[in-house]
């Protein structure tokens, strides 16, 4: 039963209240700490991973989520319509019919609109972890949904192997009736559902056991991703095709894929800018040096010039985040750090200080103070 779901708002938790920027950091946080593939084989962080994916799916759409608000889960899960029994897909579709699954899948109709017309199946979501080059160069993995699909066994007909769905005798197959009303004012014609068929132009005297008549079940399957290069954290890219299936003969609606980075031990990212640090020693920075970078691409060599500073920043162009559509590479920012030498040695500091004194460092100092 519904009641025994838990709040949305509580699983992602955020008050009611909630922006819809606070709704989607606080998905991607829950996500990332319960996501598989950080947490093989514990079913607990499964199982909040898969109730943070739908109460995203849900709070996230403008649709649904003033259903929610107004009506709870019997607002927007098919299972819980209207209070009435019975499950959904694998798990039976009880005394559902289609027209209510496909209506909340798909949207209502009003406004004169066709009960029984093509309309495109609902997009859903999925979340996607990768590893920090993963994301700057591309990948190809699976991400596991849920969705709703033809029924196998019927072909989507909702009728049983060997017989057909018949036209409605009420509607003749146009889903509609009108009706007419007197008033004081005259006579008021509206337009509505066919009773005798719910909308749907046509009666299933034998249903298909399988999908108990309604034509759709809901499976659990893997797609195979291809994650685009130059993907960034928090970003959304769709599987054209791939969501729940479309609606007297629609079109399926598509699976919007969120990607998760994991932060790199070496490099920050900025756009399609890529920012490291390289540690040089106060001689090195000093007198020059040849240094190996660490780069998204392996090392590379780089010249450090004589008389570097602290902070400095070199550039390496091309070496930084390709952009996304095939757009041009970033560049690497190499930051500069000198390490000032601890603990010396009594011959370093003596070293130090002749060197100080070539400089006339000294001098300098007691300028400083006034002499």
């Amino acid at each position: 039963m519904a009641d025994n779901k838990r709040d949305y708002y509580d699983i992602l938790g955020v008050s009611k209240s909630a922006s819809e920027d606070e709704i989607k950091k606080a998905y991607r946080k829950v996500a990332r700490e319960c996501h598989p593939d950080l947490n093989p084989g514990d079913k607990g962080k499964e199982r909040q991973f898969k109730e943070a994916n739908e109460a995203y799916e849900v709070l996230s759409d403008s649709q649904k989520k003033p259903l929610y608000d107004q009506y709870g889960h019997a607002g927007v899960d098919p299972n819980y319509g209207a209070g009435r029994g019975g499950g959904f897909g694998d798990f039976g579709f009880g005394d559902i019919d289609l027209g209510s699954i496909f209506e909340s899948f798909f949207g209502g109709f009003g406004g004169g609109g066709r009960a029984n017309a093509p309309r495109k199946g609902e997009s859903i979501r999925a979340s996607l972890i990768l590893g920090f080059e993963e994301a700057a160069f591309g990948c190809e993995r699976e991400v596991e949904v849920t969705r709703v699909e033809p029924c196998g066994d019927c072909g989507g007909s909702g009728a049983a192997k060997g017989t057909e769905a018949e036209t409605c005798s009420q509607c003749k197959g146009a889903g509609q009736v009108r009706t007419a009303t007197r008033t004081p004012m005259g006579v008021i014609s509206s337009t509505g559902a066919c009773p005798s068929c719910n909308g749907r132009g046509r009666v299933i005297k034998s249903p298909c056991p399988s999908c108990k008549g309604n034509g759709a079940v809901r499976r659990r399957i893997a797609i195979t991703v291809k994650a685009p290069a130059g993907i960034d954290d928090g970003q959304t890219f769709p599987l054209r095709g791939q969501g729940n299936a479309g609606a007297n003969g629609g079109p399926s609606g598509d699976v919007l894929v969120t990607v998760s980075v994991r932060p790199h031990p070496l490099f920050i990212r900025e756009g399609t800018t890529v920012h490291s640090e390289m540690t040089v020693t106060f001689a090195q920075a000093a007198l020059g040096c040849e240094l190996e970078v660490p780069t998204l691409d392996g090392k590379v060599k780089y010249t450090v010039p004589e008389g570097t500073q602290p902070g400095t920043i070199f550039r390496l162009r091309g070496k930084g985040i390709p952009g996304l559509n095939g757009r041009a590479r970033g560049d690497q920012l190499v930051h500069m750090v000198v390490d000032v030498p601890k603990h010396l040695s009594k011959k370093q500091k003596d070293a130090l200080l002749a060197f100080a004194e070539a400089c006339g460092e000294e001098k300098r100092k007691g300028k400083g103070k006034g002499k």
